[in-house]
């Protein structure tokens, strides 16, 4: 009897346009994190900005319009997506699909915690293995209601944020609620300030270690505070992957054309107003005391931006079909098939230009400078990832989350060149 046993994805077998999709998710991503990378996670909470340079100002209203929040939603979707191939491919061997993806969300947790507590304070591959385990469960959902829960997982932030919203202006109404709210205001504002001015410290130092319990202490303010929304965000888009694999609707893309239109129209249409909203009343707004002004924002914030990030998913797809976008395009590939490696790479080049165990620039650039940093990082990304693609079956840590996932080691090299 022939025991079928489950194996990696071969490059053959792969989905060009979700490797494509996967390496623009990459690059958004940096372009995102660079300001993170640079300065404590506190900069908004202590309202460090805005900042003074004109051209810093307009870099960072685009980088919220056109970036925030689009990118780790978009990897959400492809996160979901290949749950869905692994479905079907766990099927067409006769196989459960659990046991093997339990595996790999539990060794890309162990990478999550490694980097989050030893690299870098804002890892997201935590959040993705803890919330895989939610996304399981859904598998053998029929895909229309899979839509429907990605729906209400996108209105939770929405009534927690408007609840908020609602008490704190309920307390303004009261003398005793309003004094004892502006000082529960000014001593957040100044343990924050004090943590602030402890990260920037500590991360220009040499001391590793002692960079530690510091990043740790980042780690849960991040998850308690602004992360806390985003899970919602990236179960919904988990879900909406999750349809679009069951719907095979990138199998024949070509095929889908006035599907894929119809939702870049809507997707850009309520994107631009949802962020035209957030830019121009929640963005750079204090976060410790949210108005309904800020609200609103916040409103158009989480629709706008996974609206926007289905219209940069549809229209890429559409312009592949295209001879010329589809050379353009095609080295990212080589980026999103080595997607893990290259989002780790970026941890390392990054902390090591700002940290001061590196060159020690912490806490010195601007979001202009970041977006100027973001390409020239990014650029090189491209070219390693297409030359190690060339000679290697999988990104290094690709390879090692495969190896620690099978209980094997996986095969790296290719052996398939001319001398």
């Amino acid at each position: 009897m022939t025991v079928i046993k489950p194996g990696p994805i071969e490059p053959g077998e792969r989905i060009e346009i979700v490797d494509i999709l996967r390496g623009f998710a990459v690059f958004g991503i940096l372009l995102v994190n660079m300001l993170y990378f640079a300065h404590p996670v506190y900069l908004e909470a202590i309202d460090a900005g805005p900042w003074a340079n004109p051209l810093d100002q307009a870099a960072s209203l685009l980088i919220a319009f056109f970036a925030e929040g689009k990118f780790f939603t978009l990897f959400s979707l492809l996160f979901g997506l290949g749950l869905a191939i692994q479905l079907q491919r766990s099927q067409d061997k006769g196989l459960s699909v659990v046991p093997l993806y339990v595996r790999r969300l539990l060794v890309l947790l162990l990478i999550g915690l490694a980097h989050a507590f030893l690299f870098w304070w804002g890892d997201i591959l935590i959040y993705y293995a803890l919330l895989g385990f939610i996304l399981l469960l859904f598998r053998h959902t029929e895909p229309r209601r899979l839509l429907r829960w990605a729906v209400a997982f996108l209105i939770i932030p929405l009534v927690m944020t408007t609840g908020l919203v609602a008490l704190i202006e309920l307390a303004r109404t009261m003398p005793e609620g309003a004094a004892q709210l502006e000082a529960v205001l000014a001593e957040s504002e100044a343990q924050f300030r004090a943590a602030y001015e402890q990260a920037l410290a500590v991360y220009s130092s040499r001391d590793f270690l002692a960079m530690i319990p510091v990043r740790m202490a980042d780690w849960a303010f991040a998850t308690t505070g602004v992360v806390l929304f985003m899970l919602f965000s990236i179960l919904a888009m988990f879900l909406v992957g999750l349809y679009a694999g069951k719907q095979q609707l990138l199998y024949n893309a070509a095929q889908r054309l006035p599907l894929f239109r119809r939702v870049v129209i809507w997707g850009a249409g309520i994107g631009i107003v949802g962020n035209l909203l957030y830019v121009t009343l929640a963005h750079g707004a204090s976060v410790l005391e949210p108005t309904w002004s800020t609200l609103i924002g916040l409103v158009g914030y989480l629709i706008g931006a996974p609206a926007l990030s289905l219209a940069y998913t549809t229209g890429l797809v559409i312009l592949m079909q295209s001879a010329n976008f589809h050379r353009l395009f095609t080295p990212l590939a080589a980026v999103g098939r080595t997607a893990l490696s290259n989002y780790l790479l970026q941890t390392l080049i990054c902390t090591t230009i700002f940290y001061g165990y590196g060159l020690g620039f912490y806490g010195q650039i601007g979001p202009a400078a970041g977006i100027a940093l973001t390409i020239a990082i990014f650029s090189l990304q491209i070219l390693l990832s297409n030359w190690w693609v060339k000679r290697f079956h999988f990104g290094p840590f690709e390879w090692l989350w495969r190896s620690l996932t099978y209980g094997k080691l996986q095969p790296l090299r290719l052996y398939l060149l001319a001398g």
